[in-house]
């Protein structure tokens, strides 16, 4: 399988890997010292405690999204959520330790109720105003007479993948994840 590259021009990944803008911390997070960038062969321009004489790394938020497919008949779960009145994909944060696998099953079970039966990973995309790496997985469930969803989910429907492109937040990461996967053909029922 082929990964594309969301950013094509090396210049742009360039300039991104190396700007200070881009950093998200300014302070120590052990000792508060104001952070300077050093070099650090092979990996560019990295913040320095100086007092610490440590590199820091960015650190960033993990979470999941999933498109929850029915196995037996291949529709897609979109939710609306926190009063907004477009349909996302099922999604949570990652708990500190937990592998990415568990944390869609936890997930998944915690806001509808389902349990998950088989999953794929998709692909991931940072997204910047949360400082969040999100990982995208499809997620099949047999027992959606199951769907009891919990008080973060306002309201849930069942979508044909052509009804769920079509409903998706325009614009959203929800809907590049949604398409990305049934472009794939990562939103059929896995075959037995």
């Amino acid at each position: 399988m082929t990964i594309p590259s969301p950013i094509s021009n090396p210049a742009v990944l360039n300039s991104a890997k190396h700007s200070k803008h881009n950093l998200p911390m300014s302070y120590c997070p052990d000792c508060g010292t104001a952070l300077v960038e050093r070099p650090l062969p092979g990996e560019g321009l990295v913040p320095w405690c100086p007092r610490c004489e440590a590199w820091h790394f960015p650190l960033y938020n993990v979470a999941v999204s999933m498109l929850v497919v029915r196995e037996t008949d291949g529709r897609i779960l979109l939710v609306k959520q926190y009063g907004r009145p477009s349909y996302i994909l099922v999604a949570g944060y990652v708990n500190r330790g937990e592998a990415l696998e568990h944390a869609v099953a936890r997930e998944v079970l915690e806001e509808t109720g389902m349990t998950v039966s088989r999953l794929c990973y998709n692909r991931s995309q940072f997204f910047a105003p949360s400082n969040t790496l999100m990982c995208n997985f499809t997620a099949w469930v047999s027992d959606a007479d199951d769907y009891a969803p919990n008080e973060e989910i306002d309201e849930g429907c069942w979508f044909t993948p052509d009804e769920a492109r079509a409903h998706i937040r325009s614009g959203s990461l929800a809907q590049h994840f949604l398409n990305a996967a049934l472009d794939a053909g990562l939103g059929n029922a896995p075959a037995d």
